[in-house]
Protein backbone atom coordinates (compact mmCIF):
# COMPACT_ATOMS: atom_id res chain seq x y z
CA UNK A 1 0.00 0.00 0.00
CA UNK A 2 1.45 3.39 -0.96
CA UNK A 3 2.29 6.03 1.62
CA UNK A 4 -0.30 8.50 0.27
CA UNK A 5 -3.03 5.87 0.43
CA UNK A 6 -1.93 4.71 3.88
CA UNK A 7 -1.97 8.32 5.06
CA UNK A 8 -5.53 8.77 3.77
CA UNK A 9 -6.71 5.69 5.66
CA UNK A 10 -4.86 6.81 8.79
CA UNK A 11 -6.40 10.28 8.51
CA UNK A 12 -9.88 8.76 8.15
CA UNK A 13 -9.34 6.57 11.21
CA UNK A 14 -7.98 9.52 13.18
CA UNK A 15 -11.11 11.53 12.31
CA UNK A 16 -13.31 8.58 13.30
CA UNK A 17 -11.52 8.40 16.67
CA UNK A 18 -12.03 12.14 17.17
CA UNK A 19 -15.68 11.98 16.10
CA UNK A 20 -16.47 8.97 18.29
CA UNK A 21 -16.64 10.96 21.49
CA UNK A 22 -14.53 8.27 23.17
CA UNK A 23 -11.17 8.92 24.73
CA UNK A 24 -8.18 7.09 23.30
CA UNK A 25 -7.82 5.47 26.74
CA UNK A 26 -11.37 4.10 26.47
CA UNK A 27 -10.82 2.93 22.90
CA UNK A 28 -7.61 1.17 23.97
CA UNK A 29 -9.42 -0.59 26.81
CA UNK A 30 -12.38 -1.64 24.64
CA UNK A 31 -10.21 -2.90 21.77
CA UNK A 32 -7.34 -4.45 23.70
CA UNK A 33 -4.90 -2.27 21.77
CA UNK A 34 -2.04 -1.11 23.98
CA UNK A 35 -2.65 2.54 24.86
CA UNK A 36 0.85 3.61 23.80
CA UNK A 37 0.49 1.73 20.49
CA UNK A 38 -2.81 3.51 19.83
CA UNK A 39 -1.22 6.88 20.68
CA UNK A 40 1.70 6.18 18.33
CA UNK A 41 -0.73 5.20 15.56
CA UNK A 42 -2.86 8.29 16.19
CA UNK A 43 0.23 10.51 16.03
CA UNK A 44 1.47 8.87 12.83
CA UNK A 45 4.51 7.15 14.33
CA UNK A 46 3.48 3.54 13.66
CA UNK A 47 0.89 1.34 12.04
CA UNK A 48 -1.50 -1.21 13.51
CA UNK A 49 -1.84 -4.92 12.87
CA UNK A 50 -4.83 -6.22 10.92
CA UNK A 51 -6.18 -7.63 14.18
CA UNK A 52 -5.92 -4.21 15.85
CA UNK A 53 -7.51 -2.48 12.83
CA UNK A 54 -10.39 -4.95 12.99
CA UNK A 55 -10.89 -4.28 16.72
CA UNK A 56 -10.69 -0.52 16.14
CA UNK A 57 -13.25 -0.73 13.34
CA UNK A 58 -15.61 -2.75 15.54
CA UNK A 59 -15.25 -0.31 18.44
CA UNK A 60 -15.90 2.70 16.19
CA UNK A 61 -18.64 0.88 14.26
CA UNK A 62 -16.69 1.11 11.00
CA UNK A 63 -16.25 -1.33 8.18
CA UNK A 64 -12.63 -1.26 7.05
CA UNK A 65 -12.27 -2.36 3.45
CA UNK A 66 -8.91 -2.98 1.87
CA UNK A 67 -8.64 -2.79 -1.88
CA UNK A 68 -7.79 -0.63 -4.82
CA UNK A 69 -10.03 2.23 -5.89
CA UNK A 70 -12.17 1.42 -8.95
CA UNK A 71 -10.23 1.78 -12.18
CA UNK A 72 -6.82 1.18 -10.60
CA UNK A 73 -4.92 -1.83 -11.85
CA UNK A 74 -2.51 -3.79 -9.69
CA UNK A 75 1.20 -3.86 -10.38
Amino acid sequence: MGKKRTRRMTDQLRRAIDDSGLTRYRIAKETGIDESALAKFYNGHRGLSMEALDALGECLQLTIVLGRPPGKKGK
